[in-house]
């Protein structure tokens, strides 16, 4: 996921998105554990991206915290 795109998005999109990507790593774990994962490297992924938007977020609030 692209950093321009993450920031275009508003506050409610991006909790809609960690939630998104949290349910993605669920299941990436899921298959893990029952031997289905083809690309384990995508939970690496997943993961970064999660940092990134709460990354996003935490800027948004505290932005929004200064005034």
């Amino acid at each position: 996921m692209k950093l321009e795109k993450i920031r275009e998005m508003n506050e409610i999109e991006l909790n809609a998105e960690v939630k998104k990507l949290k349910n993605e790593l669920f299941n990436l774990r899921f298959q893990q554990v029952t031997g289905q994962l083809e690309n384990p490297i995508k939970m690496r992924d997943v993961k970064k991206n999660i940092a990134r938007v709460k990354t996003i977020l935490r800027e948004k609030e505290i932005k929004r915290a200064q005034g």
